[in-house]
C-alpha cells in the first residue's frame, strides 16, 4: 500500500511515509512535521456525528488533516509527546484505540466512537475510545515504548487503564476498578481493563498522568 519507516524510537519516534501520486494519509492535528514533493492538504471532520462526540467526550480536535500526494512525495509525522509509534494493518476488522493514541491512517478507514462507559470519568475524565474500521493502515503512538501481546481464544489478561493503547475488535473487554474504594483513592491504582482473546492488545510502558503528578510536586515547590 505505502512504504514507511519509523525511526528514532522508542523514545522520540518519527513516522516517515512515502506516497505515490494520488495516495493520501489522514493525520492527527499537530502531528505534521515536514513533507517533500507536491502535496495538497484538506481539513475535515471525517464524519460530523463522530467528530462532535470525539470533541465533547474525548477532548480531541473535531478536525483531521488529509495530505494527498500530487506527485511522488514523502511526509514526516511526529506525535506531540515522546514515545513509540506502531503501524497496525486492518483487513476488514475493527481496532479500538485510546483516544490520545490515534496518530494517522491510510486507506479505506472509517473513524468512529467506541463507548467504554461512564467509569472512564473516574480515571482520566474520558468517556470514550476511538474505533477504526475497514482496510488500510492505522498508526498509533504512546508515551513510552509500545508492546504487542497476542491472546489465544479464551486467554484472559488485565491491563491498567493508563497503559492501554489499542486492541483488536475480536477482543472481549470490560472496564472495572482495581480492588476496593480504598485502593482507588489511596493505592495509586484506578481502573483496569479485563480482556479476553482471541486477538492482539497493545500497551505502553509509561503513562502521562503519572508523569504529570511527579512534575506537579516540583511545580508546587518552585512556586512557593
Amino acid at each position: 500500500m505505502i512504504d514507511y519507516v519509523i525511526e528514532r524510537g522508542p523514545a522520540y519516534s518519527v513516522l516517515k511515509v512515502k506516497l505515490n501520486p494520488g495516495v493520501s494519509i489522514t493525520v492527527e492535528p499537530g502531528a505534521y512535521m515536514l513533507h517533500k514533493g507536491d502535496i495538497e492538504v484538506q481539513t475535515s471532520t471525517m464524519g460530523v456525528a463522530s467528530a462532535i462526540a470525539r470533541r465533547l467526550f474525548g477532548g480531541e480536535s473535531i478536525f483531521l488533516n488529509t495530505f494527498r500526494a500530487r506527485s511522488s512525495a514523502e511526509i514526516w509525522i511526529a506525535p506531540e509527546t515522546p514515545g513509540d509509534i506502531v503501524g497496525i494493518r486492518l483487513e476488514g476488522g475493527d481496532l479500538i484505540i485510546q483516544d490520545t493514541s490515534y496518530l494517522a491512517h491510510v486507506g479505506d478507514i472509517k473513524l468512529s466512537i467506541a463507548w467504554r462507559g461512564f467509569k472512564g470519568l473516574i480515571a482520566e475524565g474520558e468517556l470514550i475510545w476511538l474505533k477504526t474500521s475497514g482496510y488500510g493502515l492505522v498508526f498509533v503512538s504512546a508515551y513510552g515504548a509500545i508492546e504487542e501481546l497476542k491472546l489465544d481464544r479464551g486467554e484472559k489478561m488485565t491491563v491498567d487503564n493508563g497503559h492501554f493503547v489499542a486492541l483488536d475488535g475480536t477482543i472481549k473487554w470490560g472496564v472495572r476498578k482495581l480492588g476496593g474504594l480504598k485502593t482507588l483513592v489511596f493505592g495509586g491504582e484506578g481502573l483496569v481493563i479485563d480482556v479476553e482473546g482471541p486477538g492482539r492488545v497493545w500497551v505502553q510502558t509509561r503513562t502521562l498522568p503519572a508523569l504529570a503528578q511527579i512534575l506537579a510536586k516540583y511545580i508546587r515547590v518552585a512556586s512557593k
